[in-house]
């Protein structure tokens, strides 16, 4: 699928915005399954669902396997990003094969919002379900992604990725925040709803199913497949992956980054996978503390994507992405020391969190769509996305194996500073400059 010439005068201009617009829309639909769902109901409620199913040892035995409880949620998250690492090579290069990057969109959209609408089904002991609902869903929403981010390159111009990616992030935070003042209510009034709590939170994670699923129409409106100028064969998703990687070889600052990208975002993912349970099991703190924690993130998270976009056109996005990575490091170190059953403290984290969280992740997405070589959007994405979501199952991985050995959930938190002080060594020493020329692309006034 090749990069088509972006033109941004008279009617091409005009046809960018539709598409930008729409474009934006598809992060207003599935941010809420990354907040309502991954980061604050399902990780304690699928913990208490596994717990209630557990021995008299607190262990569950999926296929035979002895589990700790409270370890199932952080090994069902690995899992599905390895499932995600098999399949998003494939799906890539099938997309830039065909140039039918949209009906590719529609069918891991779909799949991703009808796992998460079957999460309502979720109760009693049934944690197996659970797990493969959750693998299921998370596999299919990093599928999505890799497609929807490998539009960027296609309906912004150089000089306004960073802004058009922000935007994006910003709206996607802005829908999850919508969306969890609405679950807040909800679970905090469950009785005058007539809901137990189990049903109010099981109301809340199929919701989240719908709202993806209905939302997504808006994107499959606007955006529009290109005419595939790059002809390749699909290969088995482990051989597209490493093909993909062997053909990264060739522009090596590229691959540069994305080892950089790979290490700190497991981080990220880790971090925004496993805080809500750190704050319920660690930190003894109650589900609507949870979620105003997570709210707070969201709405500062909105106001720190735009920032930061700003902050990218006067400093350059190397620059600001490496001054958030610091500011990472300093508030997750932060969050060993939270005093337990103190909210307050922990609302600090969470806005530490919030500030850097979107702009992090955005100017990411933006800085490597000017090192992707025309033609091999969706191809290079995939490897992206791998880095985004598929490697992130070492940071959840370590998470659980550290609480699995220690009993303590503090132990496992501060594991992850690791990822964000090597990601900003290996960030620092890409010269991004020269990577944007020798990946064929035109390089913008600030980078």
């Amino acid at each position: 699928m090749g990069t088509e010439t972006v033109r941004t005068q008279g009617a091409g201009r005009t046809g960018l915005e539709r598409e930008q617009r729409g474009w934006y829309v598809y992060d207003w639909a599935c941010s809420v399954y990354s907040t309502s769902v991954l980061t604050v109901f399902l990780g304690p409620y699928l913990t208490s669902v596994a717990e209630h199913a557990a021995d008299g040892d607190g262990y569950v035995h999926p296929l035979g396997v002895p589990v700790r409880a409270g370890s199932f949620f952080a090994y069902s998250v690995s899992l599905s990003v390895i499932l995600a690492v098999v399949l998003m090579p494939l799906v890539g290069a099938a997309a830039d094969r065909t140039g039918r990057k949209k009906p590719l969109l529609a069918a891991a959209a779909y799949t991703g919002a009808a796992a998460t609408a079957g999460m309502f089904f979720l109760g009693g002991d049934r944690y197996l379900l659970g797990g493969a609902l959750l693998v299921v869903a998370n596999a299919a929403q990093s599928v999505a992604m890799m497609l929807y981010n490998s539009y960027l390159p296609q309906i912004a111009p150089p000089e306004q990725r960073d802004a058009v990616s922000s935007r994006g992030w910003a709206l996607g935070y802005a829908a999850g925040a919508l969306v969890l003042v609405a679950d807040l209510v909800l679970y905090s009034a469950h009785d005058s709803f007539g809901l137990s709590e189990s049903a109010a939170v099981r109301v809340c994670l199929g919701s989240a199913g719908l709202w993806w699923g209905a939302f997504t129409l808006v994107p499959l409106n606007r955006l529009r497949d290109r005419h595939a100028r790059v002809e390749r064969t699909t290969a088995p998703g482990l051989r597209q992956l490493a093909a993909t990687v062997r053909d990264m070889r060739r522009h090596p600052l590229t691959l540069a980054f994305l080892l950089a990208y790979l290490v700190y975002n497991d981080g990220i993912q880790t971090v925004i996978t496993q805080a809500s349970v750190y704050g319920s099991e660690e930190l003894g703190l109650g589900q609507s503390t949870l979620i105003v924690a997570v709210l707070l993130v969201q709405v500062l998270a909105v106001a720190g994507a735009l920032v930061m976009g700003r902050l990218a056109r006067i400093h350059g996005a190397q620059r600001t992405i490496l001054g958030s990575l610091v500011a990472w490091t300093l508030t997750l170190a932060a969050g060993y020391f939270l005093p337990a059953r103190t909210p307050v403290w922990f609302f600090v984290l969470a806005a530490g969190i919030g500030l850097v969280l979107g702009g992090s992740q955005a100017l990411s997405r933006s800085l490597f769509s000017h090192l992707v070589p025309p033609g091999k959007e969706a191809e290079y994405f995939s490897a992206y996305e791998v880095s985004d979501r598929g490697m992130s199952w070492l940071g959840p991985l370590l998470f659980g194996l550290t609480y699995q050995l220690t009993g303590s959930y503090r132990s496992a938190i501060v594991s992850l500073v690791a990822f964000f002080v090597v990601g900003f060594v290996l960030l620092a020493r890409v010269p991004v400059r020269r990577a944007i020329t020798e990946a064929g692309n035109p390089l913008p006034e600030k980078i």
